[in-house]
């Protein structure tokens, strides 16, 4: 990831933070002489490696574990709160009117070597903890058990788990660092009058930043 000084983030913690937050991941890894992606949702256990490491599953029929088994370097890429910056929120707008539109967000990118696996026991373990991490809270959350055993059988022989103890992490917190702190705050004011909930969002964590003093403030 292009990562200058200004937005870089190492704090461990938050990265961890913004992979659970973001819940959906893209990974990506050599398959031959191209390239294969997937979007699937992970499950982070911090405690597990120095960086922590990330389970998840495919389908069965996604050759992408194929290529993984082969060779099993791989990036899981994350997300976090995104939005678009208009110059005419920039305070020095009007006084040098020397400014351009970019795009602030927080993104996490996790590299490592992944374990392909098929047992059952473990894929049930697998699905068992995602499933009640993503039903947390609801009113009446749902169990695998819930489901008829011989059914969830047959759904595992149609999966294949995989685990990436995470041996580098990155992450970049492009949060108007890089402007006056009149600019910075002049950012955050417009996008936390946004009608639009990311925006808003954006701006909340362009505050954190600014409130925890490692921002340009």
């Amino acid at each position: 990831m292009y990562l200058p000084a200004a937005f870089r983030q190492d704090h461990l913690p938050s990265l961890h933070a913004l992979i659970e937050q973001a819940g959906l991941a893209t990974l990506v890894c050599r398959a031959g002489d191209s390239l294969e992606a997937s979007h699937l949702p992970l499950l982070l256990r911090r405690d597990e490696g120095e960086f922590g490491t990330l389970y998840g599953h495919f389908a069965r029929a996604n050759r992408q574990w194929q290529a993984l088994s082969a060779d099993g370097e791989a990036l899981a890429m994350f997300q976090g709160v995104d939005g678009y910056v208009s110059p005419s929120l920039y305070p020095s707008k009007a006084i040098s009117g020397k400014v351009v539109p970019t795009w602030n967000y927080t993104a996490v990118h996790a590299y490592g070597t992944v374990e392909v696996f098929d047992d059952p026991g473990r894929l049930l373990a697998l699905v068992g903890a995602l499933t009640a991490r993503h039903e947390a809270g609801r009113a009446m959350p749902w169990a695998v058990g819930d489901a008829p055993a011989d059914y969830i059988d047959g759904m595992l022989r149609a999966i294949v788990g995989f685990a990436l103890p995470i041996r580098r992490l990155e992450g970049k917190w492009k949060l108007s660092q890089n402007r006056s702190a009149e600019d910075a705050a002049g950012v955050r004011e417009g996008l936390a009058r946004s009608e639009r909930g990311g925006e808003r969002a954006l701006a909340a964590a362009m505050q954190a930043l600014a409130d925890s003093g490692a921002g340009r403030e």
